[in-house]
């Protein structure tokens, strides 16, 4: 597992194997960006041209090895594009993603200093973050796991801004853990990683940090009437479970419910997913492990809110007592669902979620989940969908997103949509509605079960929750950790009074 630290030494006198430095493309040409004086001293102000002969540009993605001057300590120097220079500087996002590529490249070396263009915590944080998320691998099957991740990432700093980059060093690592928590339990195998292994897990670490875990198996889901979730698992030889985890603090004055969809394997149920579309839905069960790394990550930073954490984890699969399209069942709380296609089976198991939690009264619910296919087409890979019962919080959520370097776009719901769910000639609604628009119709089949006047917000994850395409940034193959950066600086504000 890679560490991050902070020195105080120079770019030059730092013994290392490397250090990185980032260029950009300015109007004229390869530009050095601030933080690498001391290495382009080193090479007696030749380093821009080495390294546009070399074929350097300053795109961003783009890593440029060199062999190090005889003035560095570090035997190696790694120039990372940045992107367009500009007179206000790099952003946030363009850090991360530089330090993501360089602790991609440098993947088998013990340690890397990080000479790039930080002055301010934010900016630390920013490449301390990228660092540690670019740097992650997920080897658990492999029997040659590789050169294995850069061992320590050093920020470089001055002694007037350590104070500042030692803060952002210990955010990150609490944030970036987390988040890679989540990728390690994205990608695991669904044979490992059934819904009695994730509560299992989640009972371990919530030991380890302080929470307090509750299961309910299938005995208590069966006594409780939890019909969603119930349906939903009916079919696999590993029976549902749903989680609470909780995290409370002594002077909090709001309460943030987090439901997450955990189906720890989706075939589609009855209702069979075609041919090559079944060999990533492992993945299905990102949301769960979304608002559980959150809740983790709140508790290590020790913010200000009370946070309840909803884990709806069921296997759906088919077999002679899986529920069938034309089944109904009684949702936890009462109403009736005719389940037109089983393979729409994410909204059941998170309105049983959404009702129960609901009871608590929280200030806000949101939810997260890989719901639909119908996201993907609206919003690409990239994206994910914000969804709201208030334009405030839907706004807000899109912001804090943006904040933190995650693409979300606000969409809405409409009402006229509504009709086509709730006509079912035999129970209260159904689980399909207008085919057209299915995410949206997604979006308002759970809130038919948010309580009147709370707050709600569904965070639709579908495309950037698992990659499938080449790294790049600090976003590796699989499983990403979509949504926790949104959701921990969510409850950041809402611990500040906002």
């Amino acid at each position: 597992m890679t560490v991050l630290s902070v020195s105080t030494s120079s770019a030059a006198a730092l013994r290392a194997d490397a250090v990185v430095v980032g260029v950009a493309k300015g109007p004229k040409g390869l530009v050095l960006a601030p933080g690498a004086e001391a290495v382009a001293e080193a090479f007696d102000g030749k380093l821009l041209d080495l390294l546009t002969t070399l074929g350097a540009a300053g795109a961003e993605g783009e890593a440029v090895k060199l062999p190090a001057a005889a003035g560095l300590k570090a035997a190696l120097v790694l120039a990372v594009g940045l992107g367009e220079a500009t007179e206000e500087g790099y952003s946030a996002e363009a850090l991360r993603r530089a330090a993501g590529v360089a602790a991609r490249a440098l993947s088998g070396l013990k340690k890397a200093a990080l000479a790039l263009p930080a002055a301010a915590e934010e900016e630390f944080e920013a490449v301390a973050l990228g660092g540690l998320l670019g740097a992650y691998e997920y080897t658990t099957y492999k029997g040659d796991a590789g050169k294995g991740p850069v061992g320590e990432l050093v920020l470089l700093t001055d002694r007037k801004g350590s104070k500042d980059a030692k803060a952002a060093a210990e955010r990150a690592t609490a944030l970036g853990e987390e988040i890679n928590r989540a990728r390690d339990l994205i990608n695991a195998a669904p044979n490992d990683l059934h819904p009695k292994a994730f509560a299992t897990i989640a009972q371990a670490v919530g030991k380890e940090h302080g929470l307090k875990v509750e299961v309910w198996d299938e005995k208590a889901l069966t006594k409780g009437g939890f019909g969603g979730i119930l349906g939903v698992g009916n079919g696999s030889a590993n029976p549902p479970r749903l989680v609470r985890v909780a995290y409370t603090h002594p002077k909090a004055k709001q309460t943030i419910a987090l439901v997450g969809k955990g189906i720890t394997y989706d075939s589609g149920g009855i209702s069979l997913k075609p041919a090559g579309h079944n060999e990533t839905m492992k993945c299905d069960m990102s949301g769960a492990a979304a608002v559980f790394a959150t809740i983790v990550a709140a508790k290590r930073l020790g913010l200000q809110v009370n946070i309840t954490t909803w884990l709806a984890l069921a296997e759906n699969m088919p077999s002679g007592t899986a529920t069938r399209p034309g089944d109904v069942l009684r949702m936890y709380g009462g109403k009736t669902v005719e389940v037109l296609n089983t393979d729409a089976e994410g909204r059941l198991v998170l309105a049983d979620a959404i009702t129960k939690a609901g009871e608590e009264n929280p200030d806000v619910i949101i939810d997260v989940a890989t719901l639909t296919g119908a996201m993907v087409f609206a919003l690409g890979n990239r994206t994910f969908g914000v969804m709201s019962n208030s334009d405030e919080l839907r706004n807000r959520l899109h912001a804090t997103a943006d904040s933190v370097g995650e693409a979300a776009w606000p969409m809405p719901l409409p009402a006229d949509m509504r009709k086509s769910m709730t006509e079912s000639s035999i129970a209260d609604m159904a689980n399909m509605g207008e085919r057209m628009g299915g995410g949206l119709v997604a979006g308002l089949f759970l809130q038919e079960y948010v309580n009147e006047g709370t707050d709600w917000a569904h965070l639709d994850i579908a495309g950037p929750a698992f990659h499938e395409g080449a790294a790049y940034g600090y976003t590796p193959k699989g499983g990403t950790g979509s949504a926790i950066r949104t959701l921990v600086r969510f409850a950041e504000e809402t611990a500040a009074g906002a």
